[in-house]
């Protein structure tokens, strides 16, 4: 019995470790999800990033005779902040460009998402590229919020 408490414990531990940095960063936008990925174009492309490309998943999915809501995805980078990412670890190759996400849940709410640099981070155990996490995080945020307010 004493085995079984602690093993229960132990792993509930565990997951609060796990969640303890969420995989997906998101920011309720008062915009529809037209205009909130219009907005973070614009700021984006004024901070000197460069938009690789922009899906309409939404309207993919009517081409397809298929029915989603408004779904965006924006793939965006700078080469000076991802090369040295993955002269850290060349695997988050696999998760750069970085992208966001903006989309319409099913309560009419629009949400402006993206991966948690933390989370690529321990994704690709990556060591010793602190200060480049940190600067992509607060771009991200900063781009986020700017384009949320």
């Amino acid at each position: 019995m004493l085995k079984a408490t602690a093993l229960i414990i132990g792993a509930s531990l565990f997951t609060l470790s796990v969640n303890a940095t969420e995989s997906l960063l998101k920011y309720e936008s008062p915009y529809s999800v037209q205009e909130t990925a219009d907005r973070f174009v614009s700021i984006a492309s004024s901070k000197e990033l460069t938009i690789f490309t922009r899906i309409n998943h939404q309207e993919n999915a009517e081409k397809a005779g298929l029915k989603l809501r408004p779904t965006q995805v924006i793939i965006f980078g700078n080469p000076k902040v991802g090369t040295p990412l993955m002269q850290c670890a060349q695997d988050v190759a696999i998760d750069l460009p970085q992208k966001i996400l903006v989309s319409q849940d099913s309560e009419q709410k629009v949400w402006l998402s993206y991966n948690n640099p933390e989370y690529l981070k321990t994704r690709h155990k990556i060591v010793g590229c602190d200060a480049v996490i940190g600067k992509v995080s607060n771009v991200l945020k900063a781009l986020s919020v700017a384009t949320t307010k």
